[in-house]
């Protein structure tokens, strides 16, 4: 069965690219245009691995995180973004994420970072 990818960013094409690369690597990837729309189209149940846009209108990348270990999620995020930001990596894995990675987004890098991702949970997105 195919590993879940959310895929959470305000910007369509970007949606459709990551969604189009994900699948072609067997994942099963749903795309959302909000974090508001994710969290209220997927259950806390449903396993996966989130992709996630930190500057967004609304509920941005960093409240999403916020809310989902308040939720008491355990399911890994990788923060997205096309601005560069020196100290975004480091406040990324402190808010518990598995990864940032800088748009526009090396596609094996993030096959390679969700694989590993897989392999720690022993194949298994927590949810």
């Amino acid at each position: 069965m195919p590993s879940n990818i959310f895929i959470v960013d305000d910007d369509e094409s970007v949606c459709r690219a990551l969604k189009t690369l994900l699948v072609t690597y067997g994942f099963e990837a749903k795309t959302f245009n909000s974090a508001e729309s994710f969290f209220t189209a997927v259950s806390k149940e449903e396993q996966g691995c989130l992709l996630l846009d930190i500057h967004m209108p609304g509920l941005d990348g960093w409240a999403a995180q916020k809310k989902l270990v308040e939720s008491g999620s355990k399911r890994p995020v990788i923060f997205i973004s096309a601005e560069k930001q020196d100290t975004a990596v480091e406040r990324a894995l402190k808010v518990g994420a598995v990864g940032f990675l800088q748009k526009p987004v090396n596609a094996q890098t993030l096959v390679d970072l969700i694989n590993s991702t897989l392999a720690d949970n022993g194949g298994r997105m927590e949810q």
